[in-house]
């Protein structure tokens, strides 16, 4: 089963849980958001990577530049360990991570969230690649990903208990698109996934076919 396939399956099932008035709320969010036009002003294609130096969820740093020395980057931008939608897609890098480092890649996953929100996630799914934390979202923001949640849906996620206001460090509505990109190592985004629907995801065949056309490193 396909990433996507998985994603749409867990949405049809999850969407007979929700209450009417709270599906709502979302499916109006979610619309606006869609025709805001903010995935189609996110980095694409032929830009250069911004830098960062952020968290790990061990206490170290990882620095973009400094990862791109030993060859492509795929970069991946996830909502936080409270959204099922990620989890299923991080497990689902996970199960590719060995095709993806093969390709001589580095995989990497950014959040808002705090590290230690970062270390259960990390902890939880077994999961082999760095997992750093953008708290404020300021990494999201030079990506063009960035955005406010509407005031009545992060109500509804405070009543969830999901508790945006701690784990995101004090910016409980900031959140990034979901967003994947394959960046070659001179700094340059070859392939790119950005969609404001959080329930649609990159798919790991289409990152490791991306991965084909990165160059491999400089020589020296």
């Amino acid at each position: 089963m396909s990433l996507n396939s998985e994603l749409r399956a867990f949405y049809e099932a999850r969407q007979q849980q929700i209450p009417a008035e709270v599906r709502k709320i979302m499916q109006r969010a979610g619309s606006e958001l869609a025709a805001s036009g903010q995935a189609g002003r996110a980095l694409a294609p032929g830009a250069q990577a911004p830098d960062f130096t952020l968290p790990t969820a061990t206490g170290t740093t990882v620095t973009l530049s400094e990862l791109l020395t030993r060859g492509p980057v795929v970069l991946t931008f996830y909502r936080g360990a409270w959204c099922p939608y990620c989890n299923i897609t991080l497990r689902a890098l996970q199960q590719h991570h060995d095709a993806i480092t093969d390709r001589g890649a580095h995989l990497v996953a950014v959040s808002p969230q705090i590290p230690d929100a970062s270390l259960s996630l990390t902890e939880k799914h077994a999961l082999a690649f760095d997992v750093l934390s953008d708290v404020g979202s300021a990494v999201a923001t030079s990506y063009g990903l960035a955005f406010d949640l509407p005031v009545d849906l992060a109500a509804v996620y405070d009543k969830l208990g999901f508790d945006l206001q701690h784990v995101n460090g004090g910016h409980a509505r900031t959140l990034p698109l979901p967003a994947t990109y394959v960046i070659d190592p001179t700094g340059t985004i070859i392939w790119a996934f950005v969609n404001s629907d959080y329930t649609t995801r990159a798919e790991p065949t289409d990152i490791l076919a991306a991965l084909q056309h990165a160059a491999s490193p400089a020589a020296g």
